[in-house]
């Protein structure tokens, strides 16, 4: 079970990335447990799998629509769907990357794994709860999954 400290690193990494990468920060909201099932996706989904003493996977999803302002808001003027895949993947590397300072270097992270729809591709290892981390950057909502052991 992770504890709030573990948590609050994968809130910090999140609220740092957009205010650096999109410009722009984002507001959190309150950390929540899925109580059933599993939780939303979004079209666009970076995932990193953990391994280590720590095992599962961290996820982000989000919107097109959000995306596209998020490429635009970086300077990218081709807002195509492989733009928006390496954006997605690239959220989930950097915030999940970030999280392995704090974590240490038993917390080894995948490449990122891009899914576009098919959230039925999205598999939450079993036995763990799943965190959700819920995103507002300017009138999108994202969310960051955090599911470990």
């Amino acid at each position: 079970m992770m504890t709030k400290v573990e948590l609050e690193t994968f809130v910090e990494g999140t609220t740092n990335y957009f205010a650096t990468a999109a410009n722009q920060p984002a507001s959190v909201g309150s950390p929540y447990i899925v109580q059933e099932g599993r939780p939303t996706v979004q079209e666009f989904t970076g995932l990193i799998s953990i391994a280590g003493k720590r095992r599962g996977i961290v996820y982000f999803t989000a919107s097109r629509p959000m995306l596209t302002v998020m490429l635009m808001r970086m300077g990218e003027t081709e807002l195509t769907q492989e733009n928006m895949c390496d954006l997605v993947g690239e959220v989930a590397n950097t915030i999940s990357g970030n999280a392995r300072r704090d974590f240490g270097k038993d917390f080894m992270i995948s490449v990122p794994t891009v899914v576009a729809g098919e959230p039925e591709k999205i598999v939450t290892p079993d036995n763990t709860r799943s965190f959700v981390i819920p995103i507002n950057w300017r009138s999108h909502s994202a969310q960051l999954v955090v599911c470990l052991e």
